[in-house]
């Protein structure tokens, strides 16, 4: 309908009575920042300016040294420095290794790049786990309701079965275990075989951060039901309160010596990045075989590679100019202004709707 309307729009019916009262549309179906305004952080896409002519990283006084630097060192890792070329069908290697640097920092724990997919968003690494976890239509997969519908889409495609679980609203859309074992109970009384649990977290659409007590808990009750868990976590960086903080299912899965297999995603169309257009997303395997991995990276060899610019800004996104460097007063100026807008926004949009009968 949207579309249709957007037609109107730009050639307006020659009968004024037809004409639309209004001049344009806000597309608010989908987190897309930048088609409602929000500005590109310039340091990662004057790196990637530099990827797709690399003749620039030669030119004086046209870019900061800390752009030309990253730029130069990823060029030296893409073979022939051709971004228009297929990479490794895992992600280019270099890129990798980046990505690698801050999943160990950020969960204090080493990272193999060789346990990493980069993926044209994350939507295609939950596709590819997807995958493997649907043998047949009795598989079935774990979804909050509510929850982003990237997943029950993608089982309906997949042939598989939706096993939904409610998130408790009264406890600030928290994950009940009771409600998990219900759901997952039934599903098998019916002849289900379920396969996986998938955890959006934080939230989307409800923007809950689950406490480490609750995911303690889903980590277990995955353990005893033999399920996977895909942590949905692309929105890590969108943690809009003093009280709160993000706790990765890896890095609570290493803590408490568990053995579940853990699929996590991240991208960089969310967080302050907002570059949903670029398609860049990752996929970290932890407590994997190595003998799935490499069936999955076959899997990922069926579609050569993901595009190659995106690999490069999820590379880019996850870790910022050096402290000192050019370039990073104003990156850090654009963050700030970001982060206050997003914040500032979330607010006005939960106040609006807790205001509304019935929601």
């Amino acid at each position: 309908k949207a579309e249709e309307l957007q037609r109107k729009l730009v050639l307006p019916p020659s009968d004024p009575a037809e004409r639309l009262p209004f001049s344009a549309i806000v597309p608010c179906n989908i987190g897309n920042p930048q088609a409602v305004g929000q500005r590109p952080l310039k340091f990662h896409r004057e790196v990637l300016s530099c990827l797709a002519d690399p003749e620039l990283v030669t030119k004086d006084n046209l870019f900061a040294d800390d752009v030309r630097e990253r730029a130069g060192r990823y060029l030296s890792g893409i073979h022939d420095g051709k971004a228009g070329a297929y990479s490794h069908s895992k992600g280019h290697l270099v890129f990798r290794k980046e990505v690698a640097e801050w999943l160990t920092a950020r969960d204090s724990m080493e990272t193999d790049p060789e346990d990493i997919f980069l993926t044209d968003g994350a939507s295609a690494a939950v596709k590819m786990v997807m995958q493997l976890a649907v043998g047949g239509p009795q598989d079935g997969v774990l979804l909050p309701i509510p929850q982003y519908p990237l997943y029950s889409a993608t089982m309906t495609l997949l042939g598989g079965q939706s096993v939904g679980y409610f998130l408790n609203e009264e406890a600030g859309w928290g994950i009940d275990i009771e409600e998990l074992e219900r759901s997952v109970s039934e599903f098998r009384k019916s002849g289900g075989n379920p396969r996986a649990i998938v955890v959006i977290n934080p939230g989307n659409p409800t923007g809950q951060i689950l406490s480490r007590d609750v995911m303690e808990g889903v980590l277990k009750f995955a353990e005893r039901e033999r399920l996977m868990v895909m942590a949905d976590e692309v929105y890590q960086d969108n943690v809009h309160v003093d009280h709160k903080n993000f706790v990765s299912f890896r890095s609570l899965a290493k803590e408490l010596g568990s053995t579940v297999e853990v699929f996590s995603f991240h991208s960089v169309s969310k967080g302050v990045t907002g570059e949903c257009g670029l398609r860049g997303g990752m996929l970290h395997c932890y407590n994997v075989h190595p003998l799935v991995i490499e069936q999955m990276y076959k899997l990922a060899s069926i579609s050569l590679c993901s595009n190659v610019l995106g690999q490069a800004l999820m590379a880019s996104i996850v870790h910022a100019p050096p402290e000192g460097a050019p370039s990073r007063a104003v990156f850090d100026q654009e963050r700030s202004e970001i982060r206050a807008a997003l914040k500032r926004k979330a607010k006005r949009v939960t106040e609006r709707l807790n205001a509304i009968e019935g929601i």
